[in-house]
């Protein structure tokens, strides 16, 4: 078999079955380990799946710079940010990660709402102006590919609040490797605000279930609240479900 049909049976079996195991798709094909390896480093540096211990998992394409960001599964986006704003209630203090999908929740926010809104996103906080709700923003280095702050002053500052929820931007979950993101210090901000709330709510367009970045933030068991839009497959939920995870499948409108 040549390269490129091996290359396209791996992506395929990546595409069915959700991961790659190298010493199985070696037998498979009829090749050594360090063939499939090869094929799989290659692969990954067109950005086409994440190298993990053994094989491989799909990529998620939610790594891009937020402008790029505005345009995958906005529809989707869209009305999980309409389904999630129902988990947000008076007087309670609710920890608002940076990103696409939390914007379009902080959009959704009645503006006479009484409650505490901390965010590390200046975007997010700007959206808030005009609102009843307090808003307390996390200051530190702005990570600009995410526009949101990073480091110790923010890491710090986190530490000293208890919030009621935390919905958190992630660019990939997946049962077994847990919840990812595209950037190591963003990871760590990422888990400090977990760490810092009550209760962990993750909304997942289609592209980031069953999908890998390089930087784990918590295993996925770690989620409170998993909402996903209703058109997401029995097949790809079944291993969520299977860690107890509550989920909540939201229709959306085009």
């Amino acid at each position: 078999m040549l390269t490129q049909q091996r290359k396209h049976h791996l992506l395929g079996v990546l595409k069915t079955e959700g991961r790659i195991v190298a010493k199985e798709r070696a037998v498979a094909l009829g090749v050594s380990e360090d063939t499939v390896r090869r094929d799989l480093r290659e692969l990954a540096a067109d950005g086409l799946l994440l190298r993990v211990h053994g094989g491989a998992l799909p990529a998620s394409r939610a790594v891009e710079d937020l402008t790029s960001r505005r345009t995958i599964s906005m529809p989707e986006k869209t009305g999980l940010a309409r389904a999630a704003v129902g988990l947000i209630q008076s007087g309670q203090v609710v920890f608002l990660d940076g990103g696409t999908t939390t914007l379009e929740l902080a959009r959704r926010i009645d503006r006479d709402l009484r409650v505490m809104i901390v965010t590390h996103s200046p975007m997010i906080a700007a959206e808030l102006a005009d609102h009843r709700a307090e808003v307390q923003l996390i200051g530190g280095r702005l990570f600009k590919h995410s526009m949101v702050s990073v480091g110790a002053a923010a890491a710090e500052a986190i530490r000293s609040i208890r919030a009621d929820a935390y919905f958190m931007g992630v660019t990939g979950i997946h049962a077994e490797y847990g919840l990812s993101t595209g950037d190591a210090e963003e990871a760590v901000i990422k888990r400090t605000i977990a760490e810092a709330s009550a209760e962990l709510i993750v909304m997942a367009s289609t592209e980031k279930i069953g999908a890998a970045s390089p930087f784990l933030i918590l295993p996925a068991r770690s989620v409170t609240h998993l909402l996903v839009p209703k058109s997401a497959s029995p097949q790809s939920l079944r291993p969520f479900r299977k860690l107890g995870l509550e989920i909540t499948r939201v229709s959306i409108s085009s």
